[in-house]
């Protein structure tokens, strides 16, 4: 069980103290109409979790009431997602669609009961009649229908005898309720669609409201557990159990916040999207969100759960940085995975004064690594080297081979430019070089110091290798639509060099490719002719740090300490402020360990802390933010002070910025030094919650978009984000979030 207990685990803990559960049951209940993707992992890793931390059980069910959308291929996938992260469900998958039968049969009681109707308004008048959030609502007249001409029609509607909206089965609650979905929220409609399970049987199918609540209850579900935009339906969901009747015991509705990364999307119709029309190679793209693409891409199961336990469970929504997700495979890898040489764009160097050949045994594995494992590195009068490893005019600070500078092939020998040779266009072709006979590695008695090692391969042995080089599928931080793909986010090297042993003995499937990143041979595309590897993620550049340098001249850092692969070990102080960062303050693992490393930063957090009591925003803030301006700076020569970020934290907290606008904001502070109200005034930045002023603009944008307004009449209901987008970004990200997905809602139902 994780050592700090986050509220859903208190709530359980309580439950069971109370005797309101003898035992603990969860469910993960994705629909399946699209590959899980790294925030169901999040709920999976919840769910799951803790299950197993109360000795409990957790089912898996396909939420699939939606024929028009499901599909096998997203139940298997869904399956093999949870399977690989190392849980396992109670018993055999369930679905939605096994309960069909008692669902109806639920609903003919709530009519027997007058508690529902079947209406037979068109959408647009019910969407008319529900009202506003300022408004009441006003009643259909078919709510007057009897009980007995409501069973006939509702029996008529299972049977198929209507068109697709001409009536839907609605719950008859409160029109004039301040939560506007119960306002007589629809229970049943009707769908003459083909139900990859169900077949043509069905002809009405349950809405998620009434579905939902009623498959826990069957399956004696104890803690719903959900993201916080279903935080309104909670109302719906109790009054559905407690107006039935069905007790002992009974589920109750827990929400926590969504994950959200920035530079990533999980909206799944931006997912199909990016599918269905190519822009990536399928569902287990390895630059996709998706379980399926991490897997190929080379992350393991254990990096996205200790991810998932970094982040924490929270009650209010906010966005994480990529880099936390990409630091949780580094870490993971780090000790696990043998470290190789290979060589992305070759250079070649001939050793005029060596003949023969000869190899060198090498460890896979650094000193600190509690693994073993060597191999034999070939070498002969030929050679290739990164061609960045050489330069004729090197920057201040460059420690590799350049025509007066000496460098070690790493394993080998310690080898000096003679002579560049260039084409007709002037392009380095290849080096002329003389290697030290007294230099090799290990044995070294020359007496010359180089302040490098370089990876390089052996001409005449080296394996030739595609490699694969992924970087962030979007440029932009909060991306909204496929206009904000990063162009560049593949590169594909045909002719890489590799050094024999990767190919031929297999020591693993994943490398640190020394120097250049975390590799893994692709499980779909490499064969032992045409070896094929996805880089995973990236090594910390080397180079831009001065190794010679002291530790206290060090410029301060952004992520932790961690040159090659190798991380730096923390001191007793910094390791008491990491204790103490992540115990009493709650922050992850990541923040903590940026901040207890970096005396300066850690200095500014606890100022900035001693103004405005917020310690996991203001850490945020402070770890990425702060750190990046002052990767070149001292804390003296910064715009802002400590009381700023406080100040500017606040103004999030309270709702007055939106997390977007925070950012925007950061950015002025840092340049001209004013204070986040000031600019925040100037600029006109406040957050718009009021709904008048955000229904014109979504009024607008439904105008301007009536082909997704009728795919989602048709029943995609998943294009709300992309409305939802299209008024914050209309809005400057300055709309309250919250109110633009439930008035966008509105208006569209």
């Amino acid at each position: 069980m994780s050592e700090h207990k986050d509220f859903l685990r208190t709530i359980v803990e309580e439950d069971l103290a109370s005797g309101k559960y003898k035992e603990i049951h969860t469910r993960f209940p994705p629909e399946p109409n699209g590959f899980p993707h790294i925030g169901h992992a999040k709920s999976i890793c919840i769910n799951f979790g803790i299950a197993r931390d109360y000795h409990g059980l957790c089912n898996l069910r396909m939420d699939d009431t939606n024929p028009t959308t499901e599909d096998t291929k997203y139940v298997e996938a869904l399956k093999d997602a949870v399977e690989w992260l190392g849980f396992k469900w109670d018993d055999s998958v369930r679905y939605t669609s096994d309960y069909f039968p008692e669902l109806y049969g639920y609903a003919v009681e709530l009519i027997k009961m007058g508690k529902a109707y079947v209406d037979s308004l068109s959408e647009e008048e019910i969407r008319e009649y529900r009202g506003t959030v300022t408004e009441p609502g006003k009643r259909s007249k078919y709510a007057e229908r009897s009980v007995e001409e409501n069973l006939d029609l509702f029996e008529r509607m299972k049977n198929g005898e209507f068109k697709d909206g001409e009536h839907v089965l609605r719950a008859k609650i409160d029109m004039s309720a301040a939560n506007m979905k119960m306002r007589d929220p629809l229970l049943y409609r009707i769908r003459h669609a083909h139900h990859y399970r169900a077949g043509d049987k069905w002809h009405v199918y349950p809405m998620y409201d009434f579905g939902h609540c009623l498959s826990d209850y069957i399956e004696g579900i104890t803690h719903s557990i959900c993201t916080l935009e279903f935080e309104n339906n909670r109302d719906i969901y109790d009054w559905v159990l407690d107006t039935l009747g069905l007790k002992s015991p009974r589920p109750y509705q827990h929400e926590f916040a969504r994950l959200s990364i920035n530079y990533t999307v999980m909206s799944k119709r931006l997912l199909l999207q990016l599918v269905n029309e190519g822009r990536v190679s399928g569902w287990d793209d390895p630059r996709l969100p998706t379980i399926a693409g991490y897997r190929r891409r080379g992350y393991t199961p254990e990096s996205i759960i200790n991810f998932c336990d970094s982040i924490g469970i929270a009650k209010a929504n906010s966005t994480v940085d990529v880099a936390q997700l990409e630091f949780a495979i580094r870490d993971d890898l780090n000790p696990k995975v043998p470290r190789v040489m290979c060589v992305l764009d070759p250079l070649k160097v001939t050793i005029s004064n060596y003949e023969g050949t000869e190899e060198f045994d090498a460890p896979y594995y650094p000193e600190d690594v509690p693994k073993e494992g060597s191999r034999k590195v070939p070498f002969s009068k030929e050679i290739y080297i990164e061609r960045e490893d050489f330069s004729e005019n090197p920057p201040k600070g460059y420690y590799r081979l350049t025509p007066d500078q000496a460098v070690r092939l790493r394993h080998g020998y310690i080898i000096t430019c003679k002579e560049v040779i260039k084409d007709a266009d002037g392009n380095i072709t290849e080096i002329i070089a003389e290697y030290n006979p007294e230099s090799k590695s290990g044995s070294d008695t020359s007496g010359i110091k180089v302040k490098s090692a370089i990876q390089w391969v052996d001409a005449n042995t080296a394996k030739s290798v595609e490699v694969r080089l992924y970087d962030r599928l979007f440029k932009d931080e909060a991306p909204q639509t496929l206009e904000d793909i990063n162009p560049d986010s593949l590169k594909v090297i045909k002719n890489a060099l590799i050094e024999p042993a990767v190919i031929t003995d297999k020591p693993d499937e994943r490398f640190q490719f020394e120097r250049q990143g975390y590799f893994y041979a692709d499980p779909v595309d490499y064969t032992d002719e045409a070896p094929v590897f996805n880089k995973i993620v990236g090594l910390k550049d080397s180079w831009h740090k001065k190794e010679t340098a002291p530790r206290s001249e060090r410029k301060p850092q952004a992520k932790p300490v961690q040159v090659d692969g190798e991380v730096e070990p923390m001191s007793e102080a910094e390791q008491a402020l990491f204790d103490k960062y992540t115990g009493e303050l709650g922050l992850n693992s990541m923040v903590a360990d940026i901040l207890a490393r970096d005396e300066k930063l850690s200095s500014f957090y606890t100022e900035a802390l001693s103004v405005y009591n917020s310690p996991v925003t203001i850490a945020n803030i402070v770890a990425n933010d702060v750190a990046r301006e002052l990767k070149e700076k001292e804390i003296s020569d910064l715009k802002f002070d400590a009381k700023q970020i406080a100040e500017l934290v606040k103004m999030v907290d309270n709702d007055t910025i939106s997390n977007k606008i925070a950012k925007e904001v950061f950015e002025e502070m840092a340049k001209s030094g004013e204070n986040p109200e000031q600019i925040v005034e100037a600029k006109g930045l406040v957050q718009i919650s009021d709904p008048a002023q955000i229904s014109p603009i979504i009024d607008e944008i439904i105008e301007k978009n009536p082909d997704n307004v009728e795919k989602f009449k048709a029943g995609n209901t998943k294009l709300l984000g992309f409305f939802v987008g299209q008024v914050l970004k209309a809005t400057g990200g300055k709309a309250n979030p919250q109110v633009v997905n439930e008035l966008v809602a509105e208006k569209l139902k």
